[in-house]
């Protein structure tokens, strides 16, 4: 229950108005498919957009199946969108979709709109950054859309399509402190072997500080959130921009309080100093292994050490820090993930978070292991989190060695507060042990 408004589709939203071009935004987060449907069947619109991604696609699939068999529905033009649609485009389209949007969306589902409104289908081919099928059902795609150059050109993402306030309601019923998302930058300049890069590439664009600050002065006017979340994935890629948005956050006498993601390697001591000075309360670091030979493997180009030293120094100059943690990468032992534990214990980040590696299509890790994928795979059914492949260990193995880490940890974490007797404390122990008891069970299971 800490959900977050889909900024992807309320910024395509805000574009197509600026182009003239009206638009509803159907918030699913709050509802439900039935009531999607029913919506649907009732204004009949010549065009639906969906966005998808990993988890969304199963239900978008079967939205598309819905569609076509609803004869009130027969001339919607079914448009998708979002990084699941550039390594899966021919399956989308054998699927039911009429077009596909690859990569940035604002600019490609403006010119594709235009395009079809004015009846000009024997021009799509030189509508840029598009999938769809030919009259002999044939695949085509056009040439890739050059990204925009400046993204201070986009406007606020169109919160006012939606119903913000039950976000904010659930996250302070549930948590205490309300949140809203945040995005300063497009794209990462990092190789990450597990992150798809999909939509945007290997590339670094990123809004003014200036506009930045605009929007967060428009957010506090309308909705005055306790907190807000940038998910940019590297907010302080660029010390010289955190320079300038911490001044600029001065110059107004803007307070904010906001939590981020960022790398360990693009920290120092004046970098957190800045975070602290313009309002960060809570930052996430990512390490995914307290393994360098694991870390060397997903191509992280980081150390262990910088990691934890950054957690430390965070956490010294008043910043909770948490981080990441992926088990059940290609290569990974026993050994590998006690030093895992050792790393947390030693780091001791105020919140950890713990995932067995999947391979997501098109990712290199996703390359790796095609040929030594394990499970039969149904595109139509599952998400790419359902694939699995050969391991060091047994799959299950893995759901033990996670409980294993969590129990370890947070065990220490009542220890360096001098708990170790308590109730809580001693089940954690046990539990700790019961783990460890699983993964002897099936690594031997694994060697047999």
């Amino acid at each position: 229950m800490r959900p977050y408004p889909p900024l992807g589709i309320l910024c395509v939203s805000a574009w197509l108005e600026e182009q003239g071009i009206t638009n509803e935004v159907f918030d699913s987060t709050f509802s439900t498919r039935e009531a999607l449907e029913q919506y649907l069947l009732i204004h009949r619109p010549p065009y639906v957009a969906f966005y998808v991604n990993l988890m969304t696609r199963v239900n978008i699939l079967q939205l598309i199946t819905f569609i076509r068999a609803k004869k009130e529905l027969q001339h919607t033009t079914i448009i998708l969108g979002g990084p699941e649609v550039r390594y899966n485009a021919d399956d989308l389209l054998q699927h039911g979709a009429n077009y596909l949007v690859i990569g940035e969306g604002e600019q490609t589902i403006t010119a594709l709109i235009t395009t079809l409104d004015a009846g000009e289908q024997e021009r799509l081919s030189e509508v840029q950054g598009i999938g769809y099928l030919n009259a002999q059902g044939e695949p085509v795609y056009t040439a890739e859309r050059t990204k925009l150059r400046s993204i201070n050109e986009l406007p606020f993402p169109n919160r006012k399509k939606i119903d913000l306030q039950q976000y904010l309601t659930t996250w302070k019923q549930r948590h205490g402190l309300n949140a809203i998302s945040v995005s300063t930058m497009r794209g990462c300049p990092y190789t990450c072997k597990w992150c798809s890069r999909a939509v945007y590439g290997l590339s670094y664009r990123r809004r003014s500080p200036e506009k930045v600050v605009d929007e967060l002065e428009y957010i506090q006017q309308t909705y005055n959130p306790d907190t807000l979340w940038f998910v940019d994935d590297v907010f302080t890629v660029s010390h010289k921009w955190l320079q300038a948005f911490n001044e600029e956050l001065k110059r107004r006498n803007v307070t904010i309080a906001y939590e981020c993601i960022t790398r360990a390697d693009r920290m120092n001591e004046e970098v957190i100093r800045m975070m602290k000075e313009s309002g960060c309360f809570r930052v996430w670091i990512g390490a995914e292994s307290g393994s360098q030979k694991i870390i060397d493997l997903m191509d992280r180009r980081v150390s262990v050490e910088e990691v934890r030293t950054m957690i430390q120094m965070a956490q010294q100059h008043g910043i909770q820090a948490g981080t990441f943690i992926m088990l059940g990468y290609p290569g990974e032992t026993e050994q590998d993930i006690y030093e895992t534990i050792h790393h947390l214990k030693v780091s001791n980040p105020d919140y950890f978070t713990i995932t067995v590696a999947y391979p997501i299509k098109g990712t290199e890790l996703f390359e790796e292991v095609e040929a030594i994928q394990t499970n039969a795979f149904n595109w139509q059914m599952q998400n790419d989190r359902d694939r699995d492949f050969q391991r060091t260990y047994h799959r299950r193995y893995y759901d033990y060695a996670v409980r294993r880490v969590v129990n370890e940890v947070n065990f220490n974490k009542k220890k360096l507060n001098n708990q170790t007797l308590t109730p809580s404390a001693v089940n954690l122990k046990l539990r700790s042990f019961v783990a460890k008891m699983g993964m002897w069970w099936y690594r031997q299971k694994s060697s047999a």
